[in-house]
């Protein structure tokens, strides 16, 4: 009997290797899969991915970014003597007889700035399970491409959407003292689903997609602000890309891209909250956010002259 029951946990312990062996390899084959079709569809020129490593699906998305290193939004603390302004601005912000200001306006992008998304059938299963393990929030979507069936009916695509760490509370807080506008360069199909999930209160007064940007001499699918008013001096665009901002440089905050992978991210409530909330007791943002990030500078150092840039009432560039 003794060495019947050794035996068995003998056996035993071999078939728990066994199996852990299996799982092991499982997983690194998973990976080098999953790896696989990203070289495959980097060489065919059409990823599946929609936002993993920065690449994403044309015909859903916002259009790729450009390759350039993000600006970080940085506390809020007493900046240093700036130089001397290259930008002369003039303000035009009126308040009412009680000095109070108009709500600021505050035009959000969606994705890599309050989302991510990939394409859920080229998603790998660990991928969630470490999200879900980090608490972040994520669900699945049903949304319909540009593309057509062989029917002619709209083709669907199934997508697994990562929330920001803290966005619900961000747009709660936020619509306190601010109006809230979606601003994406994606496609409604796919934008206004999604974005029925996030906004189940109804936050935004305003929603924008794809159809609503401009192509400049410069880049596509830029942001205009004017589309939505002409009171610039109360008026904030966040967005992972400054590009898109680049008709209103003085406007706009550059965020850091978000990506599944941030697992302990505290951009929107430690970083842009703070940043809005000051932005709101200004009569101008603009020479705030000026004075913060010198956006027209830095237009300038990527390639578009002052001369590419807006100039919007009251705005001067020498």
């Amino acid at each position: 009997m003794a060495e019947l029951a050794q035996a068995a946990a003998a056996a035993a312990d071999v078939y728990a290797a066994k199996s852990l062996q299996v799982s092991v390899w499982r997983t690194v084959l998973n990976w080098l899969a999953f790896f696989f079709q990203i070289f495959v569809q980097i060489i065919r020129g059409t990823p599946s991915v929609l936002s993993y490593v920065g690449f994403r699906h044309s015909s859903l998305l916002s259009p790729s970014s450009p390759q350039f290193k993000p600006l970080p939004v940085v506390e809020l603390q007493e900046p240093p003597p700036p130089p001397p302004s290259a930008v002369h601005i003039t303000s035009g912000a009126v308040s009412d007889a009680a000095g109070r200001l108009d709500k600021l306006t505050v035009v959000l992008d969606l994705d890599e700035t309050l989302v991510c998304a990939y394409e859920t059938s080229s998603l790998p299963s660990i991928v969630r399970s470490q999200a879900t393990e980090a608490g972040i929030k994520w669900f699945e979507l049903e949304c319909l491409s540009s593309d057509k069936e062989m029917e002619g009916k709209p083709k669907v695509n199934y997508v697994t959407v990562f929330e920001r760490p803290g966005l619900h509370e961000f747009l709660r807080q936020l619509s306190e003292f601010a109006n809230l506008v979606l601003f994406t360069a994606g496609l409604e199909g796919y934008a206004r689903p999604l974005v029925d999930r996030i906004d189940a209160a109804n936050r935004f007064s305003l929603r924008l997609y794809r159809p609503s940007t401009i192509s400049t001499e410069y880049r596509e699918h830029v942001k205009d602000l004017s589309c939505i008013s002409m009171d610039f001096c109360r008026m904030v665009i966040v967005d992972n890309n400054p590009f898109s901002f680049l008709l209103q440089p003085l406007n706009g905050i550059p965020c850091i891209p978000f990506s599944a992978e941030q697992q302990h991210d505290e951009q929107l409530l430690e970083v842009i909250l703070p940043l809005l909330k000051h932005l709101s007791q200004q009569k101008d943002v603009r020479p705030v956010l000026y004075e913060r990030f010198r956006m027209p500078e830095w237009f300038q150092k990527h390639g578009i002259p002052a001369s590419g840039l807006t100039s919007s009432e009251g705005i001067t560039y020498k």
